[in-house]
């Protein structure tokens, strides 16, 4: 085994690789689905009676663009975009039930509501896409779950209560950081008073779950205030984190080229801040769940992950795995155990084609039996830490896990790789092991976020 120590390795693997919320990654989507196959391959998912149903709705617009935000975003203060862009989503809906009205007695186990800022929708046309797609899709009646991100400086009372009247359990608070300094660099001035007063509406109206997104890495973050925000998290208590890595990509992000190298923390300096933050996370009571998340004991992301249910798909880690996940929206992207499939990400092509009675597809990608099984396998790897292992992966990455196994990241048996305690900053370089697209590629060009 290696005697290099953490920074080595660091300086080592931190190399770009993809984020393996889906295998192929999407850059290395190959072959899309027509609209048939898709449309066949979606009633496939949800035709046998333990078929379970996921839907995810992406709301682009905020008010203020965030500059560590890699998603896809309408950044405007015209809050009248949002009921037509709303009536467009349901419009989206009702273009599958023609072609597949089967899909109306398939009850939704899991609705999420993401962005963007999705409290950017005032409360009556939050309404009015909570009771749309609630007409149109019958609900689980047992474990059935509805989450939402929000955004505190846009939420009010008004949004609380017709969420909470219209079954959403639980809330995801865009958090980040809580230093001054932080967050006016990136743009998302958040006084930690307002987190504080809107976690406290949230549990007065009954909400049961509420999840806290973080980012470590951000420009301007230091040792100290990393640990000042590992003590305001653990006195607010949320269920869970998110403590994701800032996914610095100026060539697809261009206000990100608003900062300097010497402005954001990388290698070992920036596993650091998460280090401080976990160390105090795991003293606090929360479990590491996964990559980047944590629990409280009593959530339903630890329960799976004691029982080796967590599963992970477009949206993060999740308690459940279902059969197929439904996106809509602009930029939406879907799941099934057959292919993929992304929505228009231009919300003005998006609309024209939905209204046009067009499905708005961009891209796609079939999946082979040998995707199948390697996404499988790096599914298995970043939710439990092992994963099987075939003697074709052998001969496939022979050099890759010899590298691991000798640096001490993984140990590799004879039929299984597991990633060691050292190992577990670099779960996302193991799990390239079984990504043979990405070991092909030869792309010049940046394409994904570095590991750490």
């Amino acid at each position: 085994m290696t005697s290099r120590s953490l920074t080595q390795l660091l300086e080592r693997y931190d190399v770009q690789v993809p984020r393996y919320t889906s295998y192929p990654a999407v850059p290395n989507w190959q072959q899309a689905p027509s609209g048939e196959e898709w449309l066949a391959g979606l009633d496939a998912a949800l035709s046998g009676d333990r078929s379970s149903l996921a839907v995810y709705v992406h709301l682009p617009f905020c008010e203020t663009l965030c500059t560590f935000c890699g998603c896809n975003t309408v950044i405007t203060r015209n809050h009248d975009r949002a009921a037509p862009y709303v009536a467009t989503v349901l419009a989206e809906l009702d273009l599958y039930l023609a072609r597949l009205p089967q899909l109306a007695a398939r009850p939704v186990s899991q609705l999420h509501l993401g962005g963007g800022t999705p409290t950017f929708l005032p409360p009556d046309v939050l309404a009015a896409l909570l009771d749309g797609i609630a007409d149109r899709l019958p609900r689980r009646g047992d474990g059935y779950e509805a989450s939402i991100e929000v955004d505190p400086r846009v939420t009010g009372d008004d949004q609380l209560h017709t969420l909470r009247a219209r079954a959403v359990t639980r809330i995801s608070l865009g958090v980040q950081d809580i230093d001054d300094d932080v967050l006016r660099l990136v743009n998302r001035p958040q006084p930690l008073d307002l987190t504080a007063s809107l976690c406290v509406k949230v549990r007065d109206r009954g909400f049961e779950s509420i999840n806290f997104d973080l980012i470590y890495g951000l420009p301007g973050q230091t040792p100290e205030g990393m640990s000042r925000l590992a003590e305001a998290v653990i006195d607010l208590r949320p269920d869970r984190l998110a403590v994701y890595s800032f996914a610095r990509v100026p060539w697809i992000k261009p206000a990100q080229r608003k900062f300097t190298d010497e402005q954001v923390p990388a290698g070992a300096a920036k596993r650091a801040l998460y280090e401080i933050l976990r160390d105090r996370l795991l003293a606090g009571g929360y479990l590491e769940i996964g990559l980047d998340h944590f629990a409280l004991p009593h959530d339903a992301l630890a329960a799976a992950s004691r029982q080796g249910t967590l599963h992970r798909n477009f949206m993060g880690y999740t308690d459940r795995r279902t059969t197929a996940l439904l996106g809509l929206g602009v930029s939406a992207i879907s799941e099934t155990p057959a292919a993929y499939h992304q929505n228009e990400k231009v919300i003005t092509v998006y609309e024209r084609r939905v209204t046009a009675g067009e499905m708005p597809t961009l891209r796609g990608h079939v999946l082979s039996e040998d995707d199948r099984r390697r996404a499988n396998a790096i599914r298995a790897l970043m939710t439990r830490g092992r994963a099987p292992l075939t003697s074709a992966d052998r001969a496939d990455a022979e050099s890759a896990l010899a590298e691991l196994a000798h640096d001490g990241l993984i140990e590799v048996t004879e039929h299984e790789v597991c990633i060691t305690p050292l190992g577990r900053p670099f779960i996302r370089n193991a799990a390239a092991i079984f990504d043979v697209y990405y070991r092909n590629a030869v792309s010049q060009s940046p394409t994904y976020s570095r590991a750490i």
